[in-house]
């Protein structure tokens, strides 16, 4: 299936709903609150009095469609502009801001900066299936600062700024997270958790690694670091320059496209960022494949008004 704008899930609610059917329960329909697979049958009568896509469960006499137990859950907004929602955000390198997403979309500001939310909640891999890196292979580590501090006076270096710390695999993957700060306390547990045991450690030659490097140098088969300060930037196979490509696709994004993320929500963009890199066109990862990997995560989520604004569940 292809992801032009004259494709049927774009304008065609069935055609929209039956793609996620497809993408979400390819053996067949399975009941999101019992987990049967047996004895599912799908409601139809002539008055169609129901709504479109709906099921019976007869183990659990539980009803549903196929939002059900995903983040589009009790969502009163198209399927089809679902799925053009979630193709523009992962179709746009450097992101698509919620006035964008409104202004395409025909929905109200309000609505599509929650379907963002949404969508970025789908984006997340919040499991982390296993560490990055491995034997023979190197993850360059490195931080970057954004925005300010709510509070912060402004100053010279970063202390008033949010800190970012990537790490990224060579030719594979990247992991980003929002910490509170950039020392050895936070910086090593996140590293030994996330970066495979043999792994080539790289980076700059920032105090913390050097600290960091005193607590790893048992998790790690080198740890090697270059000199920004002294204009060394590759010795060998010591640099940082691809995190730091990362960074600068980051930044471009986050100024160019959002302007403003606030620190409640600042986790949630970097991991967008995240995804696309992690299935970016020289992994061989089309448009429209990228698509189809974030609507395969929407899977078991919720995502309330009420959470994303960092209250109370609904």
């Amino acid at each position: 299936m292809t992801a032009d704008l004259q494709n049927p899930i774009f304008n065609d609610e069935t055609a929209a709903r039956e793609a996620l059917e497809r993408l979400r329960w390819p053996d067949g329909p399975v009941c999101p609150h019992c987990g049967s697979v047996d004895k599912i049958a799908k409601v139809e009568g002539r008055k169609q009095t129901h709504r479109p896509g709906l099921y019976y469960c007869n183990e659990c006499k539980g009803q549903f469609t196929v939002t059900v137990g995903s983040v589009f859950e009790r969502s009163k907004i198209s399927l089809c502009k679902w799925w053009l929602a979630t193709y523009l955000l992962c179709a746009s390198k450097k992101g698509m801001s919620s006035h964008q997403l409104h202004r395409s979309l025909g929905v109200t500001y309000k609505t599509a900066w929650f379907m963002s939310h949404r969508i970025r909640e789908a984006m997340a891999d919040g499991f982390f299936r296993g560490p990055i890196g491995g034997d023979g292979k190197y993850v360059e580590a490195d931080e970057t600062y954004y925005g300010r501090k709510e509070g912060s006076e402004v100053k010279r270096g970063h202390g008033h700024k949010h800190p970012v710390v990537s790490l990224v695999e060579r030719g594979g993957k990247v992991r980003s997270f929002h910490v509170a700060n950039v020392t050895a306390k936070t910086l090593a547990p996140i590293m030994q958790k996330h970066i495979a045991r043999n792994t080539n450690l790289m980076t700059d030659e920032a105090a913390v690694y050097v600290r960091v490097k005193k607590d790893t140098k048992k998790h790690f088969a080198s740890h090697l670091s270059v000199n920004h300060s002294a204009d060394e930037y590759v010795r060998g196979m010591a640099h940082t320059n691809t995190v730091e490509g990362y960074f600068s696709l980051l930044k471009r994004g986050l100024h160019g496209t959002y302007h403003h993320v606030s620190e409640q929500h600042l986790g949630r963009y970097v991991g967008e960022f995240d995804f696309r890199y992690n299935n970016r066109a020289s992994l061989e990862v089309t448009d429209w494949q990228r698509t189809m990997n974030a609507m395969r995560g929407i899977e078991g989520k919720r995502l309330t008004y009420r959470r994303v604004n960092g209250e109370a569940f609904t």
